[in-house]
């Protein structure tokens, strides 16, 4: 058995960082599905899926400042929508994560939750939950 569910966010900055545990605890419910995986993809150039901590927001913070400094939006790129930034800071995060499912439950560590990448917002966002038995 395996169930896909879309989502739809509206993030509030030109990057941040939106929890998706709800989202993933609805999706996994609704499936009924004990044991398994759930990938969690996002079809976006500028946006990105990752798992880091949850319990100090100076995490995201200190993301932010980071991926700022590696890829600042510079005057030099060609691209000419200006968010080359947004495309660089994407690809290197990546556009999905895929979870282990367990006993009704998702295997996440005690500080971990699962979060949509915002590059290039604010913007409305979709991202899509795959759940496959087994």
């Amino acid at each position: 058995m395996s169930k896909t569910l879309t989502f739809t966010i509206v993030t509030k900055a030109k990057q941040s960082f939106t929890e998706l545990d709800r989202y993933l605890d609805e999706a996994l419910t609704e499936s009924g599905i004990q044991d398994g995986i759930m990938i969690v993809y996002c079809p976006h150039t500028t946006a990105a899926i990752t798992i880091n901590e949850n319990a100090d927001p100076d995490v995201k913070t200190d993301l932010k400042l980071g991926l700022d400094e590696t890829f600042p939006n510079k005057s030099a790129y060609v691209h000419m929508e200006g968010n080359s930034d947004g495309h660089m800071k994407s690809s290197v995060v990546g556009a999905n994560e895929t979870l282990i499912i367990s006993e009704g439950r998702l295997i996440l560590g005690t500080w971990q939750s699962v979060y949509f990448c915002e590059f290039d917002g604010p913007r409305t966002r979709t991202f899509h939950v795959k759940m496959i038995e087994g």
